[in-house]
């Protein structure tokens, strides 16, 4: 069946969309004031702990809950023997391996807002995903399809009351997607808002038999990266998460078609669109807030501070470490010789106070010799950093 190209116009909002302008600017302004605020070394911990975060808020979005604990055990290799949670341990696994060989170097040096980038996310992820939940079942008939690794639907689907492309006109559509938001055709500003815009109309397009959400929500990610507004520091996935039914409904209401004459001039709804990306850069500049507020160094220094503390009288943990931990957090890590220093301790206490550190996971190291670094375990995650993770997750 023969669709015509312009079925996914407009790609971008209008250009005087003051409003939306606006919202990029701020973004802009807050993920640049918030990019240096901690040392590189802790940035990067950090950074380790938000891709656990971003994987477990985007895979919630599809309806996988993966306990953050889960999700802990699988990165050191410690799967479950019960099949359904070693597949979603795997499964978040993936998602994070994709993610860091975003943030490490690892991906295609293209445009992530592209056909070719999408299929690369998606090759990745689901090379690693479990054998069982690589299938798509039609829910109309039942038909279960196994779902290819980076290889473009060859079925028709209907996502909601969306019928998306059908597969003869796939690269069509995708052909029009990669003009449309090729970065060197674009101004500074709509580079922001192209990232929001994109983000919808990819999940029109629905390239893959499943997994489109999840791809999307990388390219997302990568795309601020690219531009230097996003960071390893923060993840529009948990904004969105936690607002999952607002974003599923404001997504699912810019497939609608043009509203009459002040409606732009494509046959979808610009106005719709612009709504979208309105949501889409509030969540993030919302995040952005969010993280910025948690990680300010005397906010998070006092947090640790009072729970090394209550670890202290519990016997937990011995006297002087929050010390070494404060000082792992102001210059990034330390020379294990340098714990008496520090702690003001004779050199064998101070060797006792860095092991138990170091065996909590609080302090971590490439070798056994080397210098640590603050290690963030999944038990102090709550009170070092409330909320990152929902309240009634334990």
């Amino acid at each position: 069946m023969k669709e015509k190209i312009g079925a996914m116009e407009p790609l971008l909002p209008p250009e005087n969309a003051r409003n939306l302008n606006d919202l990029a600017l701020d973004l802009v302004s807050k993920a640049s004031s918030f990019a240096g605020m901690l040392n590189p070394i802790v940035a990067k911990s950090v950074g380790n702990l938000v891709r656990s975060m971003n994987c477990y808020y985007s895979n919630l979005i599809e309806g996988h809950d993966t306990h953050p604990h889960d999700i802990d055990r699988a990165l050191a290799q410690d799967y479950s023997n019960e099949p359904a949670k070693r597949a979603l341990q795997k499964e978040a696994a993936a998602h994070i391996a994709v993610q860091k060989m975003i943030d490490e170097g690892g991906a295609p040096t293209v445009n992530p807002l592209s056909s070719t980038y999408g299929r690369w996310i998606h090759k990745e992820f689901c090379d690693r995903m479990p054998e069982e939940l690589l299938w798509s079942e039609n829910p109309e008939t039942g038909e279960k399809i196994k779902v290819v690794p980076g290889i473009h639907r060859d079925k028709t689907v209907r996502v909601g009351r969306h019928i998306p492309p059908h597969p003869e006109n796939l690269e069509m559509f995708l052909k029009r997607f990669d003009e449309a938001y090729d970065e060197r055709r674009l101004s500074k500003l709509q580079r922001i808002t192209s990232v929001a815009a994109s983000h919808h109309r990819y999940v029109w397009i629905h390239p893959f038999l499943d997994g489109n959400g999840r791809v999307v929500r990388l390219m997302s990610y990568a795309a601020f990266k690219n531009i230097d507004v996003g960071s390893e520091l923060w993840s529009v996935a948990r904004g969105l998460a936690r607002r999952k039914e607002e974003y599923k409904s404001i997504l699912q209401a810019a497939d609608a078609p043009r509203q009459g004459d002040l409606d732009g001039r494509g046959t979808l709804s610009q106005k719709a669109l612009v709504k979208f990306c309105e949501f889409f850069l509030e969540t993030c500049i919302d995040q952005v807030e969010y993280m910025n507020n948690l990680l300010d160094f005397k906010v998070l220094s006092e947090r640790m501070r009072i729970h090394v503390e209550e670890m202290v009288a519990m016997k937990e943990l011995p006297k002087g470490s929050y010390a070494l931990l404060r000082e792992a957090l102001l210059i990034g890590e330390f020379g294990r010789g340098k714990a008496q220093e520090i702690t003001g301790f004779k050199d064998r206490a101070a060797r006792e106070v860095l092991y138990a550190l170091v065996k909590k996971g609080l302090l971590v190291s490439d070798t056994l010799r080397g210098p640590v670094r603050l290690g963030f375990p999944i038990d102090i995650v709550e009170r070092w950093f409330p909320l990152l993770y929902p309240a009634t997750i334990k």
